[in-house]
């Protein structure tokens, strides 16, 4: 393996955590899975926050650099 496929695959370690992470940091919307495990009860009070905007941001971005790593590493390892 070379130092890219080595790097790739750490950087794929890497945001596959944090992209657990921040999925779970997500608040319920309600009707699927989260009102099963009590996260029915949250209330929306006017549209989401600054944070909550941010966080959405944060995930679309660290899915991202999983996606481009996962093809990345596809590619050199098919080479």
């Amino acid at each position: 393996m070379t130092i890219i496929s080595w790097t790739l695959g750490v950087i794929l370690i890497i945001s596959n955590l944090l992209l657990i992470l921040l999925v779970l940091l997500h608040r319920g919307r309600g009707g699927g899975l989260s009102d099963l495990f009590g996260g029915g009860f949250s209330s929306s009070l006017g549209g989401s926050s600054l944070a909550e905007r941010n966080l959405d941001r944060f995930t679309i971005a660290i899915g991202l650099i999983w996606t481009a790593s996962v093809i990345g590493l596809g590619l050199v390892l098919s080479a």
